[in-house]
């Protein structure tokens, strides 16, 4: 069987407007920009109250929830835009053939510290995002969008931060010459 070539990447910059266009439209429909902790805290307060409703029932947090989002947690915009996020990828990949199973690491990296590693730092970045009341695409997109002090400070952090640990992380990822 012949395997097609996938194809072209695109434009980074076409890519960039698109996703700004979205993040204006989103902006004009609901009156809120984009984000997606705010989709995964959903299912987690669903999963406790499937699992354990006398805890939901007895905790302040989940009580004040509940009153706040009468309709239920997974009802929110937030998970049918990360749902959206999910199809929409599997068919850009679908649609330009890279469809595949493959854990992407660098030369001198086991499978298992990539995978540990992916799993810490999006624990990581997902409490962080909780603690910031947001993530990368909530407080820092859409907060720069709206011309938030805040969204500014959050873009300026996590850039800031990626530039200083790269510093230590980068020789797992750059090949050295023999």
């Amino acid at each position: 069987m012949l395997k097609e070539t996938p194809k072209k990447y695109m434009n980074p910059y076409l890519a960039g407007f698109f996703l700004g266009f979205v993040l204006l439209v989103t902006i004009y429909v609901t009156g809120r920009g984009l984000g997606a902790s705010g989709a995964f805290k959903s299912v987690a307060i669903q999963t406790v109250e499937s699992v354990a409703p006398t805890h939901a029932a007895n905790t302040q947090y989940y009580v004040d929830y509940k009153e706040s989002h009468p309709e239920g947690p997974l009802k929110s915009w937030l998970v049918f835009e990360v749902l959206g996020v999910f199809i929409g990828a599997f068919l850009s990949g679908v649609a330009s053939n890279r469809i595949a199973l493959k854990l992407e690491k660098g030369h001198g990296v086991r499978n298992s510290t990539r995978i540990i590693g992916a799993i810490a730092g999006g624990a990581l970045f997902g409490f962080g995002s909780q603690l910031g009341r947001g993530c990368t695409s909530g407080s820092a997109l859409s907060g720069m969008a709206v011309m938030s002090f805040g969204g500014i400070i959050t873009m300026l952090a996590i850039f800031g931060m990626a530039y200083m640990v790269a510093y230590f992380f980068r020789n797992l990822w750059i090949k050295k010459e023999q």
